[in-house]
């Protein structure tokens, strides 16, 4: 695996992919629990979804980034 080519994902396109496909949340609720706009969280899920969907297609490593861990 450490041979792959890697797509990072941030901590806030995990969440939003939580809130928005895990616990199935609207984008308005999901956007609330994270204080941000409707438009920002409907931007950070397609920037992740996107990412997820070319790792699973072109067989790249998901990379989550985590502050402090990934130096």
């Amino acid at each position: 695996m450490f041979e792959l080519e890697e797509i990072t994902i941030n901590p806030d396109e995990v969440e939003a992919i939580r809130l928005a496909d895990l616990e199935n949340y609207s984008h308005e609720e999901a956007a609330e629990k994270m204080n941000i706009s409707r438009a920002t969280f409907g931007r950070i899920v397609h920037s992740a979804r996107n990412k997820i969907a070319e790792a699973i297609l072109k067989g790249k490593a998901i990379k989550i980034y985590q502050e402090g861990f990934n130096k």
